[in-house]
C-alpha cells in the first residue's frame, strides 16, 4: 500500500519532532522532512509534493493562513491546520475551514500520557481523512499501539424496545466530520425561522465548537448555539455539540433536552455521532430524523442503524456533493439508511418529512 506523504510545516521544533512522532507510528504514513516557516516548505514542495501538509498559524516570515491560500489557489494540496486553540485563534482556524483547510488538530500537550494517546488517534485520522479529500482552487470568500475503538456502549445502553408513540413533532440529529463545516452551512441555511429542533456533532476540537456556532448563527434564519447541558431541544434552533465532550439527546416528559458529559472516545472521536444517534434511537424513536453527512471513518454508521431499528426515518449524504464520504457510505453498508440526498436537498427533503 502507498504511504501518505507528509509535511508537517511548524516553527516549533518541539513540536516538529513530535507531530513526526505521532505520524510515523502510524503504518499508512510516511513524513518528509520538515520545514519550520512557509518559505522553507515551498522548497520541500519544489522537491517532492506532499499528499498532506500539516501546517500552524503563526510563524514567521509569512503566516501559516496566507500560506494556506497560496496553495489553495495555485496549487492545491490537502492541508490540515495545527493550532494550540487559543480563544484569539479560533476565528482564524474557522477562516482557515473556509479557504479550504481539510481538517483542524490540535497540537500535541505533552506530559499528559492520556492526551498523548488521544491525540496521537485524532492526528492520525485527520490526516488519513485529509489524504482522500477532494481538493480544488478557491476563491476565497471575503508504529505505537493504537488506543481501542469503543463503541457507544461505554456511554449510553443500546435501545430495547422502541422509545414511544410516534408524534407529530420531530427532532433532527446530524453527524458531520471532514467537509462538514462547510455542509452544515449550506444545511442550516436553507432552513426557516421556524425549523424543527436540530443537534449536532461535528467532529471538532475543544475550542472551536462555539465560534463555530456563533458564526452559523450570524448567517442562518434559525438560531445556532453551542450545547451546554441541559438545553432545550427547540423549533428555530440548532445545537452543536461542544468540543471534547459526548452529546446527547434526553426527554423528560414532553420535553427534549441535551445532557453534555465526559466519557472515553467512542469511534475514537469525542463527541462521537454514535453516541448522539443511539440517544436519539433511545429516547426519540420515531420521533426522530437522522442525518449522515460528509466525513472520513464509520463513525454514526451503528447509530444510524439503530436510529431505523427504532423507526426513525434516515438520510445520507451522497457521494458526489460529499468531501470524503466514509461515513455516509458505511451508514448505508450497515443498512442504516432510509434515503440518500444530495447535500443542496437536505434540508428540503428534512422539512417535508416533518410536516
Amino acid at each position: 500500500m502507498k504511504r501518505i506523504k507528509v509535511l508537517i510545516v511548524d516553527d516549533s521544533a518541539v513540536v516538529r519532532q513530535t507531530m513526526a512522532e505521532i505520524l510515523s507510528s502510524d503504518p499508512q504514513i510516511e513524513v518528509m522532512a520538515p520545514a519550520a516557516d512557509p518559505f522553507i516548505a515551498a522548497d520541500r514542495i519544489r522537491e517532492q509534493v506532499p499528499d498532506v501538509i500539516t501546517l500552524d498559524v503563526e510563524m514567521p516570515r509569512m503566516d501559516g493562513i496566507t500560506f494556506l491560500r497560496k496553495i489553495m489557489s495555485q496549487h492545491p494540496i490537502p492541508v490540515v491546520m495545527c493550532s494550540t486553540l487559543t480563544d484569539a485563534g479560533s476565528e482564524t482556524a474557522l477562516k482557515a475551514l473556509e479557504y479550504g483547510a481539510a481538517e483542524i488538530i490540535q497540537k500535541p500537550k505533552l506530559g499528559t500520557k492520556q492526551f498523548l494517546e488521544e491525540s496521537r488517534v485524532r492526528i492520525c485520522d485527520a490526516v488519513k481523512a485529509a489524504s482522500q479529500a477532494r481538493v480544488r482552487k478557491i476563491t476565497p470568500r471575503i508504529g505505537k499501539e493504537i488506543a481501542p475503538k469503543l463503541s457507544a456502549d461505554v456511554i449510553l445502553e443500546k435501545p430495547g424496545s422502541r422509545a414511544m408513540i410516534q408524534t407529530t413533532e420531530k427532532i433532527v440529529v446530524v453527524g458531520a466530520s471532514t467537509g462538514g463545516t462547510e455542509a452544515l452551512q449550506t444545511f442550516l441555511e436553507a432552513f426557516p425561522s421556524d425549523s424543527p429542533p436540530i443537534v449536532i456533532v461535528q467532529h471538532m476540537p475543544e475550542g472551536f465548537t462555539r465560534a463555530f456556532a456563533q458564526r452559523l448563527d450570524g448567517i442562518c434564519r434559525i438560531s445556532v448555539k453551542e450545547a451546554t447541558d441541559n438545553d432545550s431541544v427547540i423549533r428555530g434552533r440548532a445545537l452543536i455539540a461542544p468540543g471534547n465532550r459526548h452529546t446527547l439527546l434526553k426527554r423528560s416528559g414532553a420535553r427534549y433536552y441535551v445532557e453534555i458529559k465526559d466519557g472515553p472516545l467512542v469511534s475514537r472521536h469525542r463527541p462521537s455521532v454514535d453516541v448522539l444517534f443511539r440517544s436519539a434511537a433511545r429516547y426519540a424513536g420515531e420521533n426522530a430524523l437522522g442525518v449522515i453527512m460528509t466525513g472520513m471513518g464509520d463513525d454514526g454508521a451503528s447509530g444510524m442503524r439503530e436510529m431505523k431499528e427504532a423507526g426513525a426515518f434516515t438520510i445520507a449524504q451522497d457521494e458526489a456533493t460529499c468531501i470524503v464520504f466514509g461515513m455516509p457510505n458505511e451508514a448505508i453498508k450497515r443498512g442504516g439508511v432510509g434515503k440518500v440526498v444530495p447535500l443542496e436537498l437536505i434540508a428540503r427533503e428534512v422539512m417535508r418529512l416533518c410536516e
